[in-house]
């Protein structure tokens, strides 16, 4: 898999003794990236393994997925999963028709302003959370700022312009 890579789903852990995995979906779609057939790419730190894995089921299963891939038969070749990142080209995503709807990467490096036009910092990533999304911002001195991603905080995003304008509570942005 070549160009940008982005995550769909993290491997929690097993399930049973059959090869299944649990995956936190990171996806508005997972009945498309985990459709039966689908190559997913494999992101994993410090195991060896392979870069890609293909979907031959999935399943709901208390708010996760149980997903079974090829080759992967038996808890212990499920479990050299564990904690691997699931990953697709950013050009397999379809463009989403609602205005309010973003994928990770469109926010990834936009310059983030307080409504009067001061700099924060850039977008470093969204991180997803059992609370809820959070923009990882990164302020001029280098330092690192969460800010919750709902309408109240955020409330603006110009993509065209390349700007996230944040509206924070008092003493969310100390330094600000």
């Amino acid at each position: 898999m070549t160009g940008p890579m982005l995550a769909v789903g993290r491997v929690a852990k097993t399930h049973g003794v059959r090869g299944e995995v649990v995956v936190d979906v990171r996806t508005d779609s997972p009945e498309l990236r985990f459709a039966p057939g689908v190559v997913l790419g494999v992101q994993r730190r410090g195991k060896a393994g392979p870069d890609t894995l293909t979907v031959t089921a999935a399943r709901p299963h208390a708010g996760r997925l149980l997903v079974r891939f090829e080759s992967v038969d038996g808890m212990d070749a499920a479990e050299q999963l564990r904690g691997v990142t699931l990953t697709v080209r950013a050009d397999e995503l379809e463009a989403t028709d609602d205005p309010d709807e973003f994928h990770d990467h469109q926010l990834e490096g936009l310059r983030v302003v307080l409504p009067t036009g001061d700099e924060v910092g850039v977008v470093r990533e969204v991180l997803h959370t059992p609370g809820g999304e959070l923009l990882s911002v990164r302020t001029p001195d280098d330092a690192e700022r969460l800010v919750p991603f709902v309408t109240e905080i955020v409330p603006e995003i110009d993509l065209a312009a390349g700007r996230v304008v944040v509206d924070p509570p008092e003493g969310l942005l100390s330094d600000y």
